[in-house]
């Protein structure tokens, strides 16, 4: 059994109202719950902490000198915990955080805006998740700090992290009538000669595409090399064609609004996303409290249920 802040607390709070059942209603626990905090205590001092009696709750000499003990103890954490929150709003600078395109991670921008402000208002947050960009090149160069991407594979330069893998479904406007009942997952055979609107050959999403069709025999039929989601999202809902996307980015993003989803199979087209850092520029210190919180939002993407994620 160990000693924790939370046990001190309840000890201190029922000597200062004199009887358990007003200290577990100021701290919002069960009666039975408190008491055996007590007894926790007691078993792990090996005395008896407590005297009960009609007229309440009083400390014997080795609860006294405990309840000394712990409200300087208390005292000093609450004091921690001031100075903790003011040193991370004092953190000041700029962070730079490249975010994979057409992945779920580009859902994670506005997460990730809202959280660095609430912790620590003094950083200035560069969001990138634009084309056109290598984003493991502008880290090697330092002038990008981390970048969430596609790849588990080892690049020279950068330090990968995998955080988990997500699947790709097919996007199709609402009324495109498809093989099997609606929701049915689809074998990527079922694509051969479908008009299909896709990111360019230089995407990692594209060569994941071009390789599962190739597995899958399928020769689907390219009408649009498009590398914008508002402007694929509209194209789809028009009717030009379908796309292969992770499924938590058409949830999130409202362009897709209203497109059938349909799982993907035989074979399945998913990739990992990996936290990618130099591996020779050190984090500053508004890089590495950036860092922080993106691995707290991702930890909560994971445990969303968001459709075809899921931990590496």
């Amino acid at each position: 059994m160990s000693v924790d802040f939370k046990k001190l607390k309840s000890f201190v709070k029922i000597i200062d109202t004199g009887s358990v059942s007003r200290a577990a209603s100021i701290l919002r626990v069960a009666q039975p719950a408190l008491s055996q905090q007590i007894a926790s205590l007691e078993q792990h001092f090996k005395h008896q902490l407590l005297i009960r009696s009609n007229v309440g709750i009083t400390p014997t000499e080795a609860g006294l000198i405990l309840y000394r003990h712990a409200q300087i103890m208390l005292k000093q954490i609450d004091q921690a915990s001031v100075e903790i929150d003011q040193s991370a709003k004092s953190v000041a600078g700029r962070v730079s955080i490249g975010l994979a395109t057409y992945s779920s991670s580009s859902s994670l921008s506005l997460p990730l805006l809202k959280e660095m402000r609430a912790r620590y208002p003094q950083i200035i947050v560069h969001i990138n998740d634009s084309f056109g960009h290598i984003l493991s090149e502008l880290i090697m160069t330092g002038k990008m700090d981390m970048a969430l991407i596609y790849t588990s594979n080892p690049i020279k330069g950068v330090s990968l992290q995998p955080l988990f893998r997500e699947e790709m479904f097919l996007v199709s406007p609402a009324d495109l009538v498809l093989p099997g009942e609606p929701g049915e997952p689809l074998p990527l055979s079922a694509l051969d000669g479908a008009p299909l609107l896709l990111p360019s050959k230089t995407h990692f999403l594209r060569r994941l595409i071009d390789e599962g069709m190739s597995r899958a025999r399928s020769e689907p039929d390219v009408v649009a090399e498009i590398e914008s989601v508002p402007a694929l999202g509209a194209a789809v809902l028009d009717g030009l064609g379908s796309t292969i996307l992770p499924g938590s980015v058409v949830t999130d993003a409202p362009t897709f609004a209203g497109a059938q989803i349909r799982r993907l199979t035989t074979p399945v087209i998913d990739a990992t996303v990996s936290l990618c850092v130099s591996d020779h520029l050190p984090l500053s210190e508004p890089a590495l409290a950036a860092r922080s919180v993106l691995l707290d939002i991702v930890g909560k993407l994971i445990s969303s249920s968001q459709p075809g994620i899921r931990p590496t």
